[in-house]
């Protein structure tokens, strides 16, 4: 009599654990359980547990810098800024919310830019002449224009990095060039050549 192979069967994913920090990047996990397991050279069981990537932000003190360095700066190209370009019938941030359209609190005097120091790049930004200026090692200015600023984070625009530490950037309409980079210590004069015709504008 031969024996019946019995293939290895598990349960249904249990629920996701909750982050295991609670300030910063972290990790959380679920797992399932073996229901049967295989006998005599049936299927092996599949992995019992999975693991992904978490951002909790609910445990920093009110000085961490920790959000900061989570975050990602959703870039354009420079030619799209304000000053440079205000024709809005082929401007594409005219599809982009204004955040702050009525709050007087928002104006243009808030406005500043940062230097970065390219770290980390993917190849599809050498592809993409927008983009070309990311490259390892470059320079790049990056300005924050009124309608990024956000209020919730204290009239800055999102992911603007934080100095000597490596965070990540993301080109709006070129998904697939990304990379990292260093924020310089010292953002430039306003009226310096790298704020009145940056690189790129944060989104």
């Amino acid at each position: 009599m031969i024996d019946e192979v019995i293939d290895c069967v598990v349960s249904g994913w249990g629920p996701w654990s909750d982050c295991d920090t609670n300030c910063g990047s972290g990790s959380m996990v679920r797992s399932r359980r073996v229901v049967q397991a295989p006998a005599h050279g049936g299927r092996h069981c599949p992995s019992l547990v999975q693991r992904r990537a978490c951002q909790e932000h609910t445990g920093c003190s009110a000085d961490s810098d920790v959000p900061l360095r989570d975050e990602t700066a959703m870039l354009l190209p420079g030619g799209l800024s304000v000053s440079r370009h205000s024709n809005e019938t082929v401007d594409i941030r005219k599809n982009l919310r204004l955040r702050n359209p009525d709050d007087p609190e928002s104006n243009s005097h808030r406005e500043y830019c940062a230097q970065f120091e390219v770290t980390k790049v993917s190849k599809a930004c050498h592809t993409d002449s927008d983009y070309k200026a990311l490259r390892e090692g470059a320079t790049v200015c990056v300005l924050c224009e009124t309608a990024a600023l956000r209020r919730d984070l204290k009239w800055r625009c999102s992911g603007h990095g934080v100095p000597g530490h490596a965070t990540r950037f993301y080109a709006l309409v070129a998904p697939h060039c990304h990379g990292k980079w260093v924020k310089a210590a010292q953002n430039p004069d306003k009226r310096s050549d790298c704020c009145t015709n940056p690189d790129f504008i944060f989104v």
